[in-house]
Order: C-alpha cells, then sequence, then structure tokens
C-alpha cells in the first residue's frame, strides 16, 4: 500500500537588513514585520516549516545573519531552513549551530555545484535544501542567480536533476514569473520538476489564495507550497487554509 504524505504549508521569511521584507516579482519591497514575532505567531498557527532566507546577503557578499538565526531558533520547535549567504560547508556549521535544522544554497551551488555534495557528506542529504529562482524567457525556464538578478545558462529541470544526483535532499522551486503577484503557483514547471525528482520539491511564488494551494498540490506532486505576504498581512491564516484543504480532500497535518 502506497503511503501518501501529508502535503506541508511553509511560510517563509526573507530578511533584508534584519527585517522581514516582501517584493513582487524580487523588486519593489516592502516591509512585513519583526522575524522573531512572525516566527512565534506561525509556531502557534501550525506551520508545518519555517524557511529563513537572508535575501542580500550574495549580491552583499556577506555571510547570512546567525544572531538573528538563534534569535528565532531559540523561539520555534518546527523545522527550520535558512539560507543567503552560503558558500562553504563552515557557513553551514555556524548556521546549524545557531539552530537551523536544513540550509538553502542558490547560487553557491549553481556556481560551485560540489558544495552541495561537500554539505551533503559532511551534514547528511537531509539537510541541502537547494532552492532554484527560475524564470520563464524566450520560451524556456532559465535558472538564476544572485537574488534573481543574473540568468544562467541552466534549464531548471536538467539542474534540478543535476542537485539531486550531487545530493540535495530537497528543491525549493520559486517562479519569479508569478512570485509576489498571488496569480497562483506555476504549475507547469512545478509539475515538470516534479514529477522527475525523487527528491521533495517546495512550490514557491504566486500564492494568493486557498484555491491556489489546493491547485498546486492537485495538478503536481509537490511536496509542500510556500508563501509569504498572503500570511505576513493576515490575508489568509494558516488555520483557515489548513481547513480549507482538508475539506477539499488535501491530506495535510492539522
Amino acid at each position: 500500500m502506497q503511503v501518501m504524505l501529508k502535503k506541508r504549508i511553509i511560510p517563509c521569511l526573507d530578511i533584508k537588513e534584519g527585517r522581514t521584507v516582501k517584493g513582487i516579482n524580487f523588486v519593489d519591497i516592502r516591509d512585513a514585520g519583526d522575524p522573531v514575532e512572525l516566527a512565534i505567531r506561525y509556531v502557534e498557527e501550525g506551520a508545518d516549516e519555517l524557511v529563513f532566507l537572508d535575501i542580500t546577503a550574495t549580491v552583499e557578499n556577506r555571510k547570512t545573519l546567525a544572531s538573528l538565526v538563534e534569535r528565532i531558533a531559540v523561539e520555534i520547535n518546527i523545522p527550520f531552513t535558512v539560507g543567503g549567504g552560503i558558500n562553504s560547508v563552515e557557513d553551514v556549521g555556524v548556521l546549524i549551530n545557531a539552530g537551523a535544522d536544513k540550509v538553502s544554497v542558490n547560487s553557491s551551488a549553481v556556481r560551485s555545484p560540489g558544495l552541495i555534495r561537500k554539505i551533503a557528506g559532511e551534514f547528511g542529504s537531509q539537510c541541502v535544501v537547494v532552492a532554484i529562482d527560475t524564470r520563464f524567457f524566450n520560451n524556456e525556464w532559465i535558472v538564476y542567480v544572485d537574488g534573481g538578478r543574473t540568468p544562467t545558462p541552466l534549464h531548471t529541470v536538467a539542474w534540478a536533476e543535476k542537485a539531486e544526483r550531487l545530493g540535495a535532499g530537497e528543491i525549493l522551486l520559486t517562479s519569479m514569473n508569478t512570485d509576489g503577484t498571488k496569480s497562483g503557483f506555476s504549475t507547469g514547471i512545478t509539475a515538470d520538476v516534479s514529477k522527475r525528482l525523487n527528491i521533495p520539491v517546495i512550490a514557491s511564488g504566486g500564492a494568493g489564495t486557498p484555491e491556489h494551494f489546493r491547485e498546486v498540490f492537485l495538478m503536481t506532486s509537490c511536496s509542500a507550497a510556500l508563501a509569504a505576504s498572503i500570511f505576513h498581512f493576515k490575508e489568509i491564516s494558516i488555520p483557515e487554509l489548513k481547513k480549507y484543504l482538508s475539506d477539499n480532500n488535501i491530506n495535510v497535518r492539522c
């Protein structure tokens, strides 16, 4: 008998200068609140995991804010993924010691794919989330780095497959075309990636309504769906979303 794993709902804290922020299509950034206060609220509301992304660490050529990670980690009891500015196994060790359960690598993994294998070898594949920022451009889904600023020659599905081979335990797939638009997830590329991999895929970019979550879970094999602004600004609460999904026969954790 096949066991159907429960779908996960994951809020995301995009961090800039110590504050939670949110943009549209990776630009037009606005303040969304104190990250520690938001993290506490999400645990209370029943979030399954929490993602923390220091969105300017790479382009500012600095490390992730480990002290802020530590302040959040002591307040929560759910799996905690941290990313931004990670370039070495040593960087990962700092964040794990600060309380992260998993790390998210993006630009550094594209530029040095062997980093995925090194982190997996040191901490286990379950610790390695490869984040992929992708944009539909010239009729192709292309991988971008540097917080969505720089296109690469990589095609999204092929890069996701390579990341899995190198030891990634999970893929965080963000559609730049829909990010922050609240127009719905990019189900086509999410379906293409999730059906080709044997590791969990987190859908990200475009959540605006409970129906969008239902749609991405029905139309793709993704394991989780991530959102930011709709949770930050209380447009949808996590309990309300989970009830809607459960009422619509989507297997979620209550």
